[in-house]
C-alpha cells in the first residue's frame, strides 16, 4: 500500500481556519439549521437576544455554546431541532449609542425631531445590529437564521402594543404619580431590577436643625445633604423621650430657612443616627410615603439631567455632587455641620449607565404584577418548569413572595411608543389605542366632544421597557400574539430549553413564565439552565472596563472554535462561575489535535479499495474489544443522565477521557499490526474505524468542526449522511460488561506498574525483561494468561509467568496492583539498596492513605449520614490497602 496516497489529501496537522468556514458554510447551505413543523417530535430553543449595541463576549460565548450542544444533540436525536435567533432592540443602551455617534457630528439629540432621531437609530442599528450574529456563527452556533427576529421589528412592535392593551384592559396596567428609580444620565425611569445596589464607603453628615424662636436645635444625620434643599419635615419616633416635648414645633431648615413642622411616626429608627429625621418627599421613597401621610409639601429640587433646580433655591444648574461639596462647606461656615462620620452605605446605580440613581416622584406607566405573578410562582416551585441548578428557586420564589408593580414606562424615543393619547389637561384625559384613528374616535366618545380633531390629541412620548417586549419573546418569534393560532406556535410552543445568566433571572425569566402562562396559558419553556458568571483567577468578573477579558474572536483564531469551546465547558459546572484561563482553550486545542493523529494514524492504515464494513462487530473472543465496547456504551449512557440533567461539563469529561485515555492510549496500540511497520488487519481496522465514528458522533455536539471534518474523509457519504444529522448513539445495556472492564483494568495497572519499574531503574522500553505475575487466586491467573498477548504488545517481555503461587524471586524490582504481585527480575540492572528505598516509601505513603480512610470510618457522621454505597467504597479501599501494605512488608523482609 501507497502510505502517501492513502495521505494525500489529509493534511498533517488540523488547521480549524480552513475547516471551519468549510463545513458552516455546507450545513448552512444545505439547511441543516432551518426547521419547519413536521410529524417528528420538536426541540426548541430561543436565544436570549443579545442588544444591538452588542459585540460576542466570554459570557455570550458560554452561553451559547451550551446552547449549541443541547440543540445539536437534540437534531442527532431525531428531534426537529429549532433554534431561534434575534436581537433586542436595548432602549436605553441604543439610544446613548446612537446620541453618543450624532455628538461627535457636533447634532444633539435636542436638534432633531422624534422621526429624525428614529431614522439615525435604524441606521446605527442596520450597520451595527448583526455584528454578533456573524460572530456566533464563527463560534458555530447552529440556528435557524432564516427565522432570525428583532424586538423591534414590525410584528413583534405590533404585538407589544397589543399585549400592553390588552393589559390596559383588564385593569393591569395604569398610570400614576410615583417614587421610581430615575436613571440621570439616560434620563429615564427604570424598574427595581435594574438597579444594583452596591456596598461603598460613604460619609454620614450629621447637620443642625434650629428650631423657630429658640435657642434650641436638633440634630439630623443625612447621606445626601445636598436634598436638604427640598426637606419639609422633621420626623421623630413618638416614644423617643429625648424629642417628645418637641413633636408639634417648628424647625428651620437649614441656608433656604424654611419653616417645618415636627412630626412623629413610628417608621423612624431611634437607634439610627440620632434618632431625628429630616423628610424629603420629593427625593425618597420612604419620606414620600411618611409625607403623604402626614400632608407635608412636595418640594423637587432636581433636573431630569441630575443638576439642581430653580425650586432648589441654591446651587441652581449644578450636578447633585458638586452641589454636596458646596452646601458642605455653606454648612460649615454657618455653624451647622456638627460632625462627618464615615459609614458603610448601600448606594444604587444604573445596570446599564453606571449612574447613581435618584429617587424621583414622576408620574409612570405600571403593571400591576402581585396577581399576574401568581401561576409563575406556583410552576417553578412545583417543578412544572425546573430550574437548573435547583438551588434558584430560592431566590425566585423571594423575589415572587415580595414583587412590587413594575414600572414600564421609559423616557426615550427608541422603542415600542406607548399607545396612550391625551387629548386634555384632567390626569385622566387620556385613552387608549393602537391608532391615532382609533384614539380619536375613542378621545371623542369618552370626551363626549365630538368635534374633537386629529391635532387635538397627541400621542405619549414615553416607550416601554425594553424588557416589556423581551418577555414576549418565546411567544412573539413565532407570531404567537399576532396569530395565537398559528402552526408554528402550535408546534414550537412551549419551548423546551432556556440558557441564561441568573442574573437576568426577575429582569427576563420570571416575566417570561408570567407573560406565557397570562398570553397562552401555559409554561414558555420547561427547563431554566443557569451559568455562571465567566471570572478570571482572581475571581474578577471579566469586564472590559477591567481589561481582564480576552477577545473571544483572537482566542477561536488561535485556538480553532473547537478549542475554544471546549475550553469554556471544561470550566463551567451548572449554577457556579467559570474560572476561565487561556491555558483551557489550549488543552481543548491540544484535545484536537490529539484526535487528528488518531484519524491519521487509521487513515494510514486503510488499503486501496478495501471496503470496511459499517457495522460496529466485534471479535467476541478478545477482550480489548469487549473492554472497548463496554467503555463505549457506559459513556453514553452516562452521558445522556448527565445532558438530561444539566451537566454539559461532565458529559464533555466522560467523552474526552474516552477518546484520550481509552481509545488513543490504549485501544489504538492494542488493534496495530503484529509485526512493526505492517499494516493493521482490515477486520481489525474496521472495528478501529467503527468505534472511532461512534466516539466522533458523541464528541459533534461539543466539537462540531473537526468531527464534521473527520466524519466526511472517513467514508464517502452523501449530504443528509453529514455528521450534523447522524444518529446519536443508542444506548445498549448488554454491552456493558463489570467484569471485563474490571480485568481490563487490571492489566493496565499491571502494565502501568511495569512501566513505572523501567523508569524507575532506566531500563529501557528495548530491553526485553521477564514478568512474573503472582494473580493470587487460579481464575485471576487464568485470566491473565488467557490474555497474555496484550502484555507482549505493550512491553518488550522476554519470558511471562502468571501464577497463583508465584514466589518472589531474588533480586527482583516489584509492585502489588489489586493484590496482585509483579515481579521484574533485575540480575544486572538493579541496586538492591534503591529498591528497598522504593518499597520503604511506597509503605509510607500506603500508611498515610490508610490513616485518612480510616479518619473518614472513624467519623460517625460520615458513617452515618454518606449512601451506604459511599462508606462501603472506603472500607473496600481500607481491606485493599491493609492487604497491600501486608504483602510489601513481606517484600521488604525478604530484601533485607
Amino acid at each position: 500500500m501507497d502510505r502517501s496516497t492513502a495521505l494525500q489529501d489529509i493534511p498533517k496537522h488540523f488547521d480549524p481556519g480552513n475547516v471551519e468556514e468549510k463545513w458552516y458554510d455546507f450545513w448552512k447551505e444545505n439547511g441543516f439549521f432551518h426547521s419547519e413543523p413536521d410529524d417528528r417530535e420538536s426541540y426548541t430553543v430561543v436565544i436570549p437576544p443579545p442588544n444591538v449595541t452588542g459585540v460576542l463576549h466570554m459570557g455570550h460565548m458560554l452561553n451559547n455554546t451550551i446552547q449549541d450542544v443541547l440543540v445539536r444533540r437534540a437534531r442527532m436525536l431525531g428531534k426537529n431541532a429549532c433554534w431561534v435567533p434575534g436581537t433586542d432592540h436595548a432602549s436605553i443602551a441604543t439610544e446613548a449609542k446612537v446620541v453618543q455617534k450624532l455628538r461627535k457630528e457636533g447634532i444633539t439629540k435636542a436638534d432633531l425631531t422624534r422621526e429624525e432621531f428614529l431614522e439615525h437609530a435604524w441606521e446605527w442599528t442596520e450597520e451595527h445590529g448583526g455584528i454578533i450574529l456573524q460572530q456566533l456563527q464563527k463560534l458555530g452556533a447552529s440556528c435557524d437564521w432564516e427565522r432570525t427576529r428583532f424586538t423591534l421589528e414590525e410584528d413583534l412592535y405590533e404585538s407589544v402594543i397589543d399585549c400592553f392593551i390588552e393589559l390596559y384592559n383588564r385593569g393591569y396596567i395604569y398610570r400614576g404619580k410615583r417614587m421610581i428609580n430615575w436613571d440621570p444620565e439616560a434620563q429615564t425611569a427604570l424598574s427595581d431590577e435594574e438597579v444594583i445596589h452596591r456596598e461603598e464607603q460613604s460619609k454620614l453628615y450629621h447637620v443642625r436643625y434650629w428650631l423657630k424662636n429658640s435657642d434650641r436645635w436638633v440634630t439630623i444625620a443625612t447621606t445626601r445633604p445636598e436634598t436638604i434643599l427640598a426637606d419639609t419635615g422633621v420626623c421623630v419616633n413618638p416614644g423617643d423621650e429625648r424629642y417628645r416635648d418637641l413633636i408639634g414645633e417648628t424647625a428651620i431648615i437649614p441656608m433656604v430657612e424654611r419653616e417645618v413642622p415636627i412630626i412623629a411616626d413610628e417608621y423612624v429608627d431611634m437607634e439610627y443616627g440620632t434618632g431625628c429625621l429630616k423628610i424629603t418627599p420629593a427625593h425618597d421613597e420612604n419620606d414620600y410615603q411618611i409625607g403623604q401621610k402626614h400632608d407635608l409639601e412636595i418640594i423637587d429640587m432636581l433636573n431630569p439631567d441630575g443638576t439642581l433646580s430653580e425650586a432648589a433655591e441654591y446651587y441652581v444648574g449644578e450636578d447633585r455632587f458638586e452641589a454636596r461639596e458646596l452646601i458642605i462647606t455653606d454648612l460649615k461656615k454657618r455653624d451647622q455641620l456638627v460632625d462627618v462620620e464615615e459609614m458603610t452605605n448601600k448606594v444604587g446605580y444604573s445596570e446599564r449607565t453606571d449612574a447613581v440613581i435618584e429617587p424621583r416622584l414622576s408620574l409612570q406607566w405600571f403593571c400591576r404584577m402581585e396577581e399576574l405573578s401568581r401561576p409563575a410562582h406556583e410552576n417553578v416551585m412545583n417543578d412544572n418548569i425546573q430550574f437548573h441548578p435547583a438551588k434558584f428557586k430560592n431566590s425566585y420564589s423571594h423575589w415572587m413572595e415580595n414583587i412590587r408593580d413594575w414600572c414600564i414606562s421609559r423616557q426615550l424615543w427608541w422603542g415600542q411608543r406607548i399607545p396612550a393619547w391625551y387629548y386634555g389637561d384632567g390626569k385622566d384625559d387620556y385613552v387608549i389605542a393602537k391608532t391615532e384613528e382609533e384614539a380619536l374616535a375613542k378621545a371623542r366618545d369618552k370626551s363626549d366632544n365630538p368635534s374633537l380633531a386629529g391635532n387635538d390629541i397627541h400621542q405619549d412620548e414615553d416607550v416601554l421597557d425594553t424588557w416589556f417586549s423581551s418577555w414576549l419573546w418565546p411567544i412573539t418569534v413565532f407570531d404567537g400574539i399576532k396569530d395565537p393560532d398559528n402552526e408554528e406556535i402550535n408546534y414550537y410552543y412551549p419551548t423546551d430549553d432556556l440558557v441564561t445568566a441568573p442574573e437576568i433571572m426577575f429582569f427576563w425569566v420570571a416575566r417570561m413564565i408570567i407573560a406565557g402562562y397570562e398570553f397562552r396559558g401555559e409554561k414558555p419553556f420547561s427547563n431554566v439552565y443557569y451559568t455562571g458568571i465567566v471570572r478570571d483567577s482572581q475571581r474578577r468578573k471579566m469586564s472590559k472596563s477591567l481589561g481582564n477579558s480576552p477577545d473571544p474572536i483572537k482566542l477561536m483564531e488561535e485556538y480553532g472554535a473547537d478549542g475554544v469551546r471546549v475550553g469554556m465547558l471544561f470550566s463551567s459546572p451548572a449554577g457556579n462561575d467559570l474560572l476561565f484561563e487561556e491555558q483551557l482553550c489550549e488543552q481543548g486545542r491540544n484535545f484536537a489535535n490529539k484526535i487528528w493523529n488518531a484519524f491519521r494514524f487509521l487513515s494510514m492504515n486503510k488499503q486501496e479499495d478495501t471496503n470496511y464494513s459499517r457495522k460496529l462487530d466485534i471479535d467476541e473472543t478478545n477482550l480489548v474489544d469487549r473492554w472497548m465496547l463496554s467503555r463505549l456504551h457506559e459513556t453514553i449512557a452516562g452521558m445522556n443522565k448527565d445532558m438530561e440533567t444539566f451537566r454539559i461539563n461532565e458529559a464533555l469529561h466522560k467523552i474526552y477521557s474516552l477518546i484520550w485515555d481509552d481509545f488513543c492510549d490504549w485501544y489504538i496500540e492494542l488493534i496495530k499490526a503484529d509485526e512493526p511497520g505492517a499494516d493493521i488487519p482490515a477486520e481489525r481496522l474496521a472495528r478501529g474505524l467503527n468505534f472511532f465514528e461512534e466516539l466522533m458522533k458523541l464528541l459533534h455536539p461539543f466539537m462540531p468542526f473537526i468531527t464534521e471534518e473527520i466524519w466526511q474523509h472517513i467514508r464517502p457519504r452523501k449530504t443528509e449522511e453529514a455528521m450534523i444529522v447522524a444518529s446519536w448513539p443508542a444506548f445498549d445495556q448488554s454491552a456493558v460488561s463489570r467484569e471485563d472492564q474490571a480485568l481490563f483494568t487490571r492489566i493496565q495497572r499491571i502494565i502501568s506498574a511495569v512501566r513505572n519499574i523501567r523508569a524507575e531503574f532506566n531500563l529501557s522500553p528495548n530491553d526485553d525483561i521477564d514478568l512474573l505475575i503472582n494473580a493470587g487466586d487460579e481464575q485471576a491467573a487464568g485470566a491473565l494468561r488467557n490474555n497474555e498477548w496484550i502484555f507482549r504488545k505493550l512491553q518488550r517481555i522476554d519470558a511471562l509467568e502468571v501464577r497463583a503461587d508465584l514466589s518472589k524471586p531474588e533480586t527482583s524490582a516489584s509492585a502489588v496492583v489489586e493484590g496482585t504481585e509483579i515481579f521484574v527480575p533485575l540480575k544486572g540492572f538493579v541496586d538492591l539498596d534503591k529498591e528497598r528505598e522504593r518499597i520503604r516509601k511506597e509503605i509510607d505513603r500506603l500508611q498515610g492513605f490508610l490513616k485518612s480512610i480510616e479518619g473518614k470510618l472513624n467519623n460517625d457522621g460520615f458513617v452515618n449520614n454518606a449512601p451506604e454505597e459511599v462508606v462501603q467504597r472506603e472500607r473496600d479501599k481500607k481491606a485493599d490497602t491493609v492487604t497491600n501494605l501486608e504483602k510489601l512488608r513481606g517484600i521488604l523482609r525478604e530484601l533485607e
